[in-house]
């Protein structure tokens, strides 16, 4: 069996204390609101990572998070429960792309201006994204399916991705992949078509976390 990538989206009022989550290597990227974890506040945009427990304390008027967690085969890494939190799975995957050898987990934003594309290409591991903003047409196994803000999709890394953002407006998404550690601090991606890489790339990124990691165990 393989590990899980899985995204929560959990909502949490400003009534509430505090919200305990088991240990596990995670990013939560702040949507709206504010949040304290290990006594230091994230508010919108902003994103925390760490592999131990965690405790999350929301701001006054609240906080709703995208949790990514990697979770041990078969489970592990749950909704978050209590008076005053929701919390839904947008989207688990399973692994079966995972690289060999020690690993890293890199989390950033991925923006694009109006009708930029991402030419196609390949990663050396599997991620999650979810678009914050805009609109993102994602064209691999044969197939088209357009996302809108919110929508989450997995992408298995070796097979090659041509992305196409909006014409009208700026489009970004929230993305953690999991990547063989010499790839820390280097990118992970690769085009396909020799003739695209003397191509001006569009996307713009920001990295958030880019940290090794050990699997979780079950």
């Amino acid at each position: 069996m393989q590990p899980l990538l899985r995204l929560f989206e959990d909502t949490i009022g400003g009534v509430v204390a505090e919200v305990k989550l088991r240990p596990l290597p995670r990013m939560l990227f702040v949507v709206h609101g504010a949040v304290t974890v290990d006594g230091r506040t994230f508010t919108d945009g902003e994103a925390w990572h760490g592999t131990g427990e965690a405790a999350l304390v929301p701001g006054k008027d609240g906080v709703t998070l995208w949790r990514y967690e990697l979770a041990p085969p078969g489970g592990g890494g749950s909704a978050a429960t209590g008076p005053g939190v929701a919390s839904r799975e947008k989207l688990t995957a399973v692994l079966d792309t995972l690289p060999k050898g020690d690993l890293l987990m890199r989390g950033d934003s991925v923006g694009f201006p109006p009708g930029g594309c991402a030419y196609l290409h390949t990663h050396q591991g599997p991620g999650i994204r979810c678009l914050i903003d805009g609109g993102i047409r994602i064209d691999t196994h044969g197939r088209s399916i357009s996302y809108g803000p919110g929508s989450p999709w997995f992408e298995a890394g070796p097979e090659p991705v041509f992305a196409q953002a909006a014409s009208d407006r700026p489009s970004r998404f929230i993305r953690v992949m999991i990547l063989p550690r010499a790839l820390l601090g280097k990118s992970s991606i690769a085009l396909v078509n020799e003739e695209d890489k003397a191509k001006p790339r569009a996307q713009q990124y920001k990295v958030f976390v880019d940290a090794p990691i050990e699997l979780p165990k079950g």
